[in-house]
């Protein structure tokens, strides 16, 4: 159908940069969002009637590790995007690591973009990588097409990625600037004294290894690189990926009071998940930086809240059950990520309702300002005419328990089996194609690559 309408008592639309809910129609043409006619509208096409389900724009999720090519075992863009169009998520930014080769060079990227080919059920941009080896190369990586790039300031697990040091940032951050793309971070700095921290089964050793400091000094460091880089003229964009430490708050605020291009997201796992709750020799729930206590988490809530925290994203980091190591138990040798694409709006929902926060909210910090930091944001992000016609249908009220059986992504594990939600995904439209519904994937994959520039 490529033109058709859906209608609910209950639509997320935006209207000169501000978003509400209201009963709606929305009138798809070609892909596209065509019109916003009031509920009830009769039109010369067939109306699809959601009722009292909310329709909310697609979630854009811009950290998403699907490692392939090199490392399909761990996932694939098949799965991995079948797994975000169950989680309604229309959109999404694939991670330059984990895939062999890594994102560094123009002629990886044409690697990876040879492999989406057929099997992209949602739309697909890209980040690049910077490491000390390819400062020469950023250009040409640009001008290929990803949408920015990303850095570790410590060992990122991977031989081939390896991290960046102060000058090494320095010399990246200008060529960033004049393509004005972010430069995201992983942002932990190994300071030092923890190096002979016992890591055993009790998830509290693993916790201990990688404190706060960690993230605290690695903040402190980006935020004097943006400032010098602004006093330059640059004024390079600086993103801080997965925050965990309740501690760099003061700093990340500080920078945004400055005036700094300086923003952080976080990720279900540090909002939903807490240190003291983590079962002793549970492998699942290692991620880096770790998932802190109760009330670091409360403190990150507050700061989603007030803006200091800039929006959620899953970052998806999954691999094989056997890299895990759960069986064994065994914290130390197991790979840090945690597994939970399609599940991020009701994880979210579940607890953000208890906190005054609504739907409309979740679509700015899920949808809007994700494709807004990713460059998507004149096609993705919002219900507005012009834009892609990109929706999730959403029951706020059902619970249900997550189960195994459920996951898409192509390992069947996640720390959150067992856990109790409130909120589900029943529709997906990609640029008006309906591709999930109710647990079925209907047709064949359509979703598109997203290359700067070029869309």
């Amino acid at each position: 159908m490529s033109h058709f309408a859906l209608q609910s008592k209950n639509v997320i639309v935006n209207h000169n940069g501000n978003s509400e809910m209201v009963a709606a129609c929305v009138e798809i043409k070609d892909q596209l969002i065509h019109a916003i006619h009031p509920y009830g509208s009769k039109l010369s096409c067939q109306v699809i009637d959601y009722a009292e389900h909310v329709i909310m724009p697609g979630l854009v999720d811009s950290h998403v590790h699907i490692n392939e090519p090199g490392r399909t075992e761990w996932e694939g863009f098949n799965t991995a995007t079948q797994a975000a169009a169950a989680g309604g998520i229309t959109a999404l930014v694939d991670m330059p690591l984990n895939c062999i080769p890594v994102t560094t060079t123009k002629a990886a990227f044409a690697e990876k973009l040879a492999a989406v080919d057929d099997k992209l059920w949602v739309d697909c941009g890209f980040w690049g990588g910077v490491i000390p080896q390819n400062i020469a190369d950023l250009d040409d990586l640009l001008n290929a097409g990803v949408l920015g790039v990303k850095s570790f300031l410590i060992d990122s697990g991977i031989a081939e990625f390896p991290n960046v040091a102060a000058q090494d940032i320095r010399a990246a951050m200008p060529i960033l600037a004049k393509h004005d793309v972010p430069y995201l971070i992983h942002a932990e700095l190994d300071c030092g004294g923890f190096n002979n921290a016992v890591i055993n089964e009790k998830y509290n050793s693993f916790l201990a290894s990688r404190p706060k400091k960690w993230e605290n000094d690695a903040i402190a460091l980006m935020v004097e690189m943006a400032r010098e880089s602004k006093a330059k003229g640059d004024d390079c964009k600086v993103h801080i990926v997965h925050l965990s430490s309740d501690e760099a708050l003061a700093t990340i605020a500080d920078a945004k009071r400055e005036g700094l291009r300086f923003s952080a997201e976080t990720c279900p796992h540090y909002l939903t998940l807490a240190a003291e709750h983590i079962p002793d020799g549970k492998t699942l729930f290692k991620c880096c930086p770790p998932i802190r206590e109760e009330n670091n988490r409360e403190h990150l809530w507050q700061a989603v809240k007030d803006g200091r925290i800039d929006f959620i994203v899953s970052d998806h980091s999954p691999c094989t059950p056997e890299l895990k190591h759960i069986d064994t138990g065994d914290i130390e040798k197991a790979w840090g990520g945690i597994s939970a694409l399609q599940f991020g709006l009701p994880l979210i929902w579940t607890q953000a309702k208890e906190r005054g926060f609504s739907l409309v909210d979740l679509a700015r910090l899920m949808s809007s300002e994700t494709a807004k930091f990713a460059g998507l944001n004149t096609i993705k992000g919002q219900i507005s005419v012009g834009f892609h016609a990109d929706f999730l249908v959403f029951d706020a009220n059902k619970s249900y328990t997550i189960t195994n059986d459920m996951i898409k992504h192509r390992h069947h594990i996640t720390p959150y089996a067992g856990r109790r939600v409130t909120g589900q995904i029943l529709h997906t439209y990609v640029r008006g194609h309906h591709v999930y519904q109710q647990d079925e994937f209907l047709d064949s994959p359509v979703g598109r690559p997203l290359l700067k520039g070029q869309f």
